[in-house]
C-alpha cells in the first residue's frame, strides 16, 4: 500500500519576476513533510532565488505558493499577534552575514575593523547578538558555548556560520533555509556541518538546503535540480547518488587575449623588489589570544604561494599584515616590498602594490555600484568607495572588463550580476594598478564547477604573461592555479 504523503510546503505554477527579469516561469514543486531537499545547479540557476520565493521576498506574479506548515500549525496554536505570518516559522541563513554593530546600524562596519581592537568593540559579543546567556538544549549540536564571549567580527568563517545558524533555531522555525552553507569551510570544519545539519533534521526541522552534488549531508532524503530558472530533475537521494558523474564539458566562457595584456603591461613601468614579503618571529595577540606565533616567511618577486589552513587558523591575519590592515604590524618585524613596516611609510603606499581579491568585499560595495565602478575603486585603494574615476581610470577600467570578456556588464549593478562575473570584476578591480603582489583570499567562493575551473585559467594566463608575485588561499586545492609551486600552511597560528 502506497505511504500517503501530508504536503508541507508546495509552490504551483509560480512564475517570478525581479527587475525586469523572468527568474521562474510557472514552476511546481512539492515537499511533503518528514522530507529533506536538497537544491543543486550550476551558479546562477536559481538556487537563492527558489529560497526568496518561499520567503515571500520576490514579487509572485502568477500561481501560489502554499504554506501548508502555516496551516498546520495555526490549528495547533492561538495567534494573539496580528502580524504574525508563515514568515515567522520560516529562517533564511545565507552565506553572507548581516550583523549590526552596536549603534544598530550595517554601514559603519568597515573592512580593516576585525584587525583593530578598539574599533571591534563596536561589534557585538555573541551572547548579546543572540540574546543568551547559557545555550538551550537545541544549540548544542552548533557548539556555540566556547564562543558566546567572542565579538562578532572576529568570529571565522565557520563559527560565523554555525552563530547565524543558531540564531535561526532560536526563532523556532518550522522550515530552516540554509543557502550554500559550506561556502568558505575548510575540510573538517564541513565535516562538522553535515553532522550538526543532520542532527538538526534529526530534532524535527524541516530543512531545505541549496548546495553542490558533492556536498549533501546524509539525512537529506530528496534532491531537486534546477538550471536557468527551471527544474530539470527531482530525485530520491537514493537515485541523485546512483546517477552518473555529467561529463566535464569544455569551458565555453572565453579566456583573457594574451596581446591585449602584453599591451597593458608593456604600457606600465616595473618596479622590482628583492622582497616582496619579509617576516621574523611574527607574533600576533589579542588579549589573551594568541592568533599567530613565531612566523617566519619570506616571499620573492615573482614567486606564486599558496596559503592553506583550517579556519581559523590565522590565515586572514597573516594577509592583514601584508595588507596593512592590522596595526599590529608595527610591533613586529615585518618587510613589504623592501621597507621594514613603520620606518616612514603610509598604509597607501603599501595598498597601492596590492591587488586583493576576496568575495568577503562583496560585502562593502552598495546595491547602487555598477561594475565599472567596482573596477575603478581599485584606484582608490578603499574598499566599498566608488568615488568618481578620471577618464584615463575609466579606460583602463574598461580595458581590463574587455580583456576578462565582461564589459557588457560595465553598468549594470554590481550585486546583480552572476557570482563569475562579480568575481571577475573584483580581479580586474585588483589589477587596474598593475601592481607587484596578487592575492586572492578564496576567489572562487560561491563559483560552480565550470566557473571555477575558468577562473583558475584566467589566472594561470594572467601569471604567464604578467611580472607578478602571488598568494593564493584555498580550502580546495584543486583550485590552485599550476603555477603555484610553493605552500605555507598555517594550523593553531603556527607554520606546519
Amino acid at each position: 500500500m502506497e505511504e500517503v504523503k501530508t504536503p508541507f510546503l508546495s509552490l504551483e505554477h509560480v512564475t517570478v519576476r525581479y527587475l525586469d527579469k523572468t527568474l521562474f516561469n510557472s514552476l511546481s514543486w512539492e515537499v511533503n513533510k518528514n522530507e529533506q531537499w536538497a537544491v543543486t545547479g550550476p551558479s546562477g540557476s536559481g538556487k537563492t532565488a527558489l529560497f526568496h520565493t518561499i520567503l515571500g521576498k520576490f514579487n509572485i506574479i502568477n500561481g501560489t505558493v502554499r504554506h501548508h506548515f502555516y496551516d498546520a500549525w495555526k490549528q495547533q496554536h492561538t495567534i494573539t499577534d496580528p502580524y504574525f505570518t508563515y514568515r515567522n516559522l520560516v529562517q533564511l541563513v545565507g552565506h553572507h552575514h548581516t550583523f549590526r554593530n552596536l549603534s544598530n546600524t550595517t554601514t559603519d562596519f568597515y573592512y580593516q575593523q576585525r584587525f583593530n581592537s578598539a574599533d571591534a568593540d563596536n561589534s557585538p559579543v555573541v551572547s548579546e547578538y543572540l540574546g543568551i546567556t547559557e545555550v538551550p538544549a537545541l544549540l548544542l549540536p552548533l557548539k556555540v558555548a566556547p564562543l558566546l564571549g567572542k565579538r562578532l567580527i572576529k568570529l571565522s568563517n565557520g563559527e560565523t556560520r554555525r552563530i547565524m545558524i543558531a540564531r535561526a533555531l532560536l526563532q523556532q522555525p518550522q522550515l530552516l533555509l540554509l543557502d550554500n552553507p559550506y561556502i568558505g569551510l575548510d575540510v573538517q570544519t564541513r565535516k562538522d556541518f553535515t553532522a550538526m545539519i543532520n542532527e538538526i533534521i534529526s530534532n524535527g526541522t524541516t530543512v531545505l538546503l541549496a548546495t553542490t552534488p558533492h556536498e549533501i549531508p546524509e539525512h537529506i532524503t530528496h534532491v531537486l535540480t534546477l538550471e536557468n530558472g527551471e527544474i530539470t530533475g527531482r530525485y530520491t537521494r537514493s537515485e541523485f547518488v546512483q546517477l552518473p558523474l555529467p561529463a566535464v564539458e569544455e569551458d565555453i566562457l572565453p579566456l583573457p587575449q594574451a596581446d591585449r595584456i602584453a599591451e597593458m603591461v608593456k604600457n606600465h613601468t616595473e618596479t622590482t623588489f628583492e622582497h616582496i614579503v619579509r617576516m621574523e618571529n611574527i607574533r600576533v595577540k589579542y588579549g589573551e589570544n594568541t592568533i599567530l606565533d613565531d612566523i617566519n616567511w619570506t616571499v620573492k618577486t615573482n614567486e606564486k604561494w599558496a596559503l592553506l589552513g583550517h579556519n581559523g587558523a590565522g590565515k586572514s591575519t597573516l594577509l592583514s599584515l601584508i595588507n596593512g590592515d592590522n596595526p599590529q604590524a608595527y610591533a613586529n618585524k615585518l618587510w613589504l616590498f623592501d621597507r621594514r613596516r613603520g620606518s616612514g611609510e603610509s598604509i597607501w603606499d603599501i595598498k597601492k602594490k596590492i591587488g586583493f581579491v576576496s568575495p568577503e568585499l562583496h560585502q562593502y560595495f552598495s546595491s547602487r555600484d555598477n561594475c565599472l565602478q567596482v573596477v575603478c575603486s581599485g584606484f582608490s585603494d578603499i574598499i566599498g568607495s566608488t568615488r568618481p574615476a578620471t577618464p584615463e581610470q575609466q579606460a583602463t577600467a574598461r580595458t581590463w572588463l574587455d580583456i576578462l570578456d565582461i564589459g557588457a556588464y560595465a553598468a549594470t549593478p554590481f550585486k546583480q550580476v552572476p557570482e563569475s562575473a562579480q568575481r571577475l570584476s573584483l580581479l580586474a578591480r585588483a589589477l587596474v594598478k598593475h601592481p607587484p603582489l596578487l592575492i586572492f583570499d578564496e576567489p572562487c567562493q560561491g563559483l560552480d564547477d565550470q566557473q571555477k575551473r575558468h577562473f583558475k585559467k584566467v589566472i594561470e594566463q594572467l601569471c604567464h604573461h604578467m611580472p607578478v608575485t602571488l598568494i593564493y588561499v584555498t580550502h580546495y586545492e584543486e583550485e590552485l592555479p599550476e603555477c603555484v609551486d610553493k605552500f605555507l600552511r598555517l594550523s593553531g597560528g603556527k607554520t606546519i
